[in-house]
């Protein structure tokens, strides 16, 4: 059985609905002491890095997030949930995250970008990835709904499963053993989001 990690801070139904459409049921959980027995976890999210760990926090579900990962079972972060696996972002000052990928959040740095472009990064755009079953069946470069206007910095760059371009290339997938996250949303992807999702569900 899948949960969906309920923090008042993700898309959840969009979520559900993606893994309802491939005949997988999913339970929304907003309780931190059930989540061990699950067998795997989406840890969804949008909006600002802060607020998330703030909601995180207050309901326990921080602690057992951490709790589930060290269990060696599965756990997948989608958009702002991906950047929460981080150890800190720099998003309206430095903010700790739950610290199970080495690494930061931050802004796009439009200094380096050559020809003018909007932030937040918004649409489809592609994801080039390195193999990892969590792409199995994906060419090595496939298009993915983007929202975002803060990206991760992998400490060690073998953490880095996927890369996308805007402005300069940046990671948009991680994986540390157990733990993996994907910046675009899959939910909104279409087939290639979907393929993904599978995958998640066949590890």
């Amino acid at each position: 059985m899948i949960a969906i990690v309920d923090y008042n801070m993700g898309n959840l139904a969009s979520v559900k609905n993606a893994f309802d459409l491939l005949g997988e049921k999913v339970v929304v959980e907003s309780d931190p002491v059930k989540l061990c027995t699950y067998d795997k976890l989406i840890l969804p999210g949008v909006g600002a890095f802060a607020d998330a760990m703030e909601h995180l926090k207050s309901r326990g579900m921080d602690e057992a997030i951490k709790e589930y990962a060290s269990s060696g079972k599965y756990l997948l972060g989608i958009c702002l949930g991906m950047q929460l696996l981080f150890e800190s972002s720099e998003e309206f000052g430095v903010n700790e995250g739950l610290d199970l990928i080495k690494g930061r959040v931050v802004a796009f740095d439009t200094s380096r970008f050559i020809t003018p472009l909007k932030v937040p990064h918004m649409g489809w755009n592609r994801m080039f990835t390195t193999a990892h079953p969590l792409f199995e069946g994906l060419d090595s470069a496939h298009y993915l709904y983007f929202v975002h206007s803060y990206h991760a910095l992998c400490s060690d760059q073998n953490d880095s499963i996927g890369e996308s371009e805007y402005g300069y290339r940046f990671t948009s997938a991680v994986a540390h053993e157990n733990v993996m996250g994907i910046q675009p949303h899959p939910e909104k992807s279409h087939d290639n989001g979907l393929t993904i999702l599978k995958n998640f569900i066949k590890l």
